[in-house]
């Protein structure tokens, strides 16, 4: 049950909050379970897809998922990237009814699709959730910007570093973790070659910084970390 489930969930996260008894009330919760499918996604599995219409909000409850948008060229701008709890696709609902970006699952993830106009309609009754829901949108927001604009104007070395705090403080929320990602797809999120972001990442790990196993990244010197993402 998605009552159920949420209760399983970290209770201090706010989204957690938003759908539970603290913003809805017992009839409301009911409706959400009633218009809210439990879906299992495959790693490469689009969960909204760019261009075609808005019809749901996908709360993340398990795994991890990225923001793409595919620009004129045809190529894959890589936005954000997110872990369970989220709130996948809140956006499109301020949009003209059109998905404004793809959002892709990069592990086995699953997600309640709750029905927009439900969600809409829960909106129009309920203050309280409206407010927590446009903060908690505004605030995903802000910090995909916030975090693009840092990357566009800093150096290779600046890039990677944030890269890496980015998973290890925003997405795995350990110092220690296994990606979900390529190296490939992590060197588009940082907008270089994936040439340059392997080498950079050599290059940290022969300073000590990190140690880079395979998939398995461990940050040893994080401070030091920190200074590379702040000089740029």
């Amino acid at each position: 049950m998605y009552s159920d489930l949420l209760a399983n969930l970290d209770n201090s996260s706010n989204l957690v909050k938003l759908f539970s008894e603290q913003f809805l009330n017992a009839e409301e919760i009911e409706l959400i379970e009633k218009h809210s499918p439990k879906l299992i996604f495959n790693k490469g599995e689009s969960l909204i897809k760019q261009g075609s219409q808005s019809t749901h909000v996908a709360f993340l409850t398990k795994g991890i998922i990225k923001h793409t948008y595919q620009r004129e060229n045809h190529k894959n701008l890589i936005l954000a990237i997110a872990s369970a709890p989220s709130l996948i696709g809140g956006a499109n609902m301020f949009n003209d009814g059109k998905n404004i970006f793809s959002v892709i699952a990069v592990d086995e993830c699953e997600a309640f699709l709750i029905d927009i106009h439900i969600l809409k309609q829960l909106l129009m009754h309920n203050s309280k959730l409206s407010l927590q829901l446009f903060d908690i949108v505004s605030e995903m927001s802000k910090g995909s910007i916030i975090n693009f604009i840092n990357l566009a104007h800093k150096h290779v070395n600046g890039k990677v570093a944030d890269i890496l705090l980015y998973l290890s403080e925003s997405v795995y929320k350990s110092q220690t973790f296994i990606l979900s990602l390529t190296r490939k797809e992590l060197s588009e999120f940082a907008g270089i070659s994936e040439v340059n972001f392997i080498s950079t990442l050599k290059k940290f790990e022969k300073e000590g910084i990190v140690i880079a196993n395979g998939k398995v990244i461990e940050i040893i010197k994080k401070e030091q970390l920190k200074l590379i993402s702040k000089l740029g």
